[in-house]
């Protein structure tokens, strides 16, 4: 019998100093996943690392030790000891091991709950496996399924539809404001991080035009340089304000440095066209007062994070669902695993009987005589019948004990009793 294990650390389980000593960059994987299936007992082999987590999924023969399977591996690729790993490390088996790797398709083990990102990286550990031959059965059935319960997740709970950052967010309101934002053009006046992250969200959904001020000159110019946009100079981006659909502002500035005056001039020269604020600053770049100007949308990093703290929920809500689809998931694994240990017996036994049948009627044929193709035929049905009546009941218990539960047992039963060659 095949036992199926899963061994690894995640962001939930080792600090980072501890992620990063096991990590396989990816020149290296081909030789770890060639050494791991050499290991005495392991049939299949496949190797899940990123920068959040380090995973082994492997099929072991029923008397592997999985602790035994893992020390040698683990200590050489990490330098560690297995002592030392053992308190950040899960090892999973059975329904367990099949549970983690569906979450980990899904999105629902990741940092951000949602995240489409790992659901390629497993892919890609998937179709290096492929390619070095290290999994190509029972792990690479589970596998494939794993792809499927992650797409049946997307298509049926909104698990990665809403922002769950503030910068995502930020592109969230924009979107519910302009409907698309295709052709917008986006001003950043301050050059951090926050906004820089809601810049790229921006230009990936449509944003034609990024201008980029900042009190600090170089600052700026490579900032413009990477959205490939244009540099405003600090002490004039007001004159460009007028041709800007949406504005981020994200500077150390301890006073506003857009008054409500200000907007009041620009939407004049906008004719009143609508202008989005994204003030990301703490303290705040923008006067609140901005905000009951028509037509001028203001929002700070506070309305950010209650649209995130509501994405939050949503997907909390939606990985509900998700894992209720997966446990249905799990449940259709272990009957068709189950169904793959009961097949082998049932078909030896039918090989069986029909050795015992096809000898009976061979050294009876002297005795009966010469009998013509119809008598033969009758002959053929007559014991063919005996021999699926004496069948039919092992058979429906194998079948019986398959789904309900663990057919092990029985198996073991059938085989001693019928005298039935173990499996190869």
């Amino acid at each position: 019998m095949t036992r199926i294990a899963i061994c690894g650390l995640s962001h939930r389980t080792a600090p980072v100093e501890v992620r990063e000593k096991l990590a396989l960059p990816a020149p290296s994987l081909p030789a770890a996943l060639t050494e791991l299936t050499l290991h005495t007992g392991v049939r299949e082999g496949l190797i899940l690392s990123t920068c959040n987590r380090v995973e082994l999924a492997l099929t072991l023969e029923d008397s592997a030790n999985l602790n035994e399977a893992l020390s040698c591996f683990l200590e050489k690729q990490s330098s560690l000891s297995l002592s030392a790993l053992d308190p950040y490390l899960y090892k999973l088996e059975g329904r367990d091991a099949v549970r983690h790797l569906f979450r980990v398709a899904s999105s629902l083990d990741s940092m951000v709950v949602g995240e489409p990102q790992i659901l390629g990286q497993l892919k890609d550990a998937y179709s290096l496996a492929k390619e070095m031959g290290t999994i190509n059965s029972h792990l690479e059935h589970l596998v494939t399924r794993a792809f499927h319960v992650a797409k049946r997740v997307r298509s049926e709970t909104e698990i990665g539809e809403s922002a769950v950052s503030v910068s995502y967010a930020a592109v969230e309101l924009a979107r519910e404001i302009f409907g698309n934002l295709a052709g917008s053009k986006v001003m950043l006046i301050g050059a951090g991080k926050m906004s820089e992250l809601a810049a790229r969200h921006l230009r990936n959904t449509g944003a034609r035009q990024i201008y980029v001020t900042n009190r600090t000159y170089d600052r700026a110019v490579e900032l413009a340089r990477l959205f490939e946009g244009w540099m405003i100079d600090y002490s004039t981006f007001r004159q460009t304000l007028p041709s800007v659909d949406i504005i981020i502002t994200s500077t150390g500035a301890r006073e506003p440095i857009l008054t409500r005056e200000d907007m009041r001039t620009v939407m004049k020269a906008r004719r009143n066209k609508p202008v989005f604020i994204v003030d990301i600053a703490v303290p705040r770049n923008v006067e609140p007062a901005v905000n009951e100007i028509d037509n001028v949308f203001l929002y700070d990093i506070d309305d950010l994070q209650k649209v995130v703290e509501r994405n939050l929920r949503g997907r909390a809500e939606a990985a509900e669902k998700a894992s209720r689809i997966i446990e249905e998931e799990i449940q259709w694994v272990e009957s068709r695993l189950r169904e793959r240990e009961v097949s082998p017996a049932i078909v030896s036994l039918q090989g069986r009987l029909e050795e015992i049948r096809a000898a009976e009627m061979e050294r009876h044929r002297s005795r009966l005589g010469p009998l013509n193709p119809a008598q033969e035929e009758a002959m053929d049905a007559l014991t063919r019948a005996i021999i699926n009546k004496i069948a039919h009941g092992a058979i429906a218990e194998l079948r019986r004990t398959g789904a309900e539960g663990d057919p092990g047992p029985t198996v073991g039963a059938i085989r001693r009793i019928f005298r039935l060659e173990k499996d190869k």
